[in-house]
């Protein structure tokens, strides 16, 4: 085992201490709206996107719904995520395309998710982790970039690269819960304005500590 994965190995186990009821904060009943929460969550918090869709899936509950909205119905729901515009175009593409290609079920591939409209490999891994108890990668949001570069698990840039980087660290069965570890230490902890080392529990292993 090189020194990179025995450190991943400690730290996954102290934040698994540390957070025992870590788990995706977005509310969702189904895949699909899981999906549809992920997409609207881009660049605003899960409680915002919390806030909004109950509304949104009280109207339109599954594809088939969503797929014949007029836009401007569901800008009006979503506005307040921000971007709302992109999204209500997204989520609606998202609906069409899944409805067509899938029959409106959430198909349990990266592969065939990432191809839907408004979905990334970002979301397809959120859908497969969450809904499925799928590792088929890791999901790469702003506080995993953060954390996994001062960790010391990745000098890469862009999300594809870091996933990957992690991927080598940590066994595939973590890669799920490994996301939500590093988002609730973000959260919680490791604020990217003022990180509070000395609450840290993995400080101690991390290379950018300022204990």
């Amino acid at each position: 085992m090189n020194a990179r994965v025995q450190r991943g190995a400690e730290v996954y186990d102290l934040l698994r201490a540390e957070y025992p009821d870590a788990h995706c904060e977005l509310t969702f009943a189904d895949p699909f709206q899981l999906a549809v929460a992920t997409i609207l969550s881009a660049q605003t918090t899960d409680v915002r996107v919390n806030m909004v869709t109950p509304g949104l899936f009280r109207r339109y509950p599954d594809a088939r719904a969503l797929a014949s909205a007029r836009q401007e119905d569901v800008e009006e729901i979503v506005r307040t995520t921000g971007f709302f515009r992109n999204k209500a175009r997204n989520i609606i593409g998202f609906a069409r395309g899944l409805l067509s290609e899938h029959g409106g079920v959430v198909p349990r591939t990266i592969a065939e998710l990432a191809a839907l409209p408004g979905v990334g490999r970002k979301t397809a891994n959120v859908v497969l982790g969450n809904a499925f108890g799928i590792n088929e990668g890791v999901v790469v949001d702003t506080h995993i970039r953060r954390l996994s570069t001062l960790l010391g698990f990745t000098k890469q840039a862009t999300p594809e690269k870091i996933e990957r980087d992690l991927m080598k660290v940590f066994p595939r069965e973590w890669w799920t819960m490994l996301a939500h570890l590093l988002i609730w230490h973000g959260r919680r902890v490791c604020d990217a304005r003022r990180p509070r080392c000395e609450a840290c529990v993995v400080s101690h292993l991390c290379p950018s500590s300022r204990v």
